[in-house]
């Protein structure tokens, strides 16, 4: 089989290489920086910036919210099915 990202240098644009269920901690990181989150079931989602700033939104069901996350906090967060996109 040909893999078409054999070679192919991470881009922030997109597509990503991976996705990484998410598991809500307020003291843990993601083990990589997440371009995006993919949200199944909305709520709130609180989470930090790859900037580092404390974050907090509402999605609808099977939203991806397109901001680097460095970490999804468990304090305020009620949405669940969160995954990481990443491109690493």
């Amino acid at each position: 089989m040909t893999n078409p990202f054999h070679n192919r240098a991470p881009s922030l644009s997109g597509p990503a290489l991976d996705i990484v269920p998410v598991a809500p901690d307020d003291a843990t990181d993601l083990p990589t920086v997440a371009v995006a989150l993919y949200v199944e079931t909305g709520g709130v989602v609180s989470f930090v910036t790859a900037k580092g700033n404390a974050r907090t939104v509402t999605v609808a069901d099977f939203v991806i919210l397109p901001v680097g996350a460095e970490r999804v906090l468990a304090t305020g967060t009620t949405a669940t099915g969160i995954h990481a996109l990443t491109v690493v």
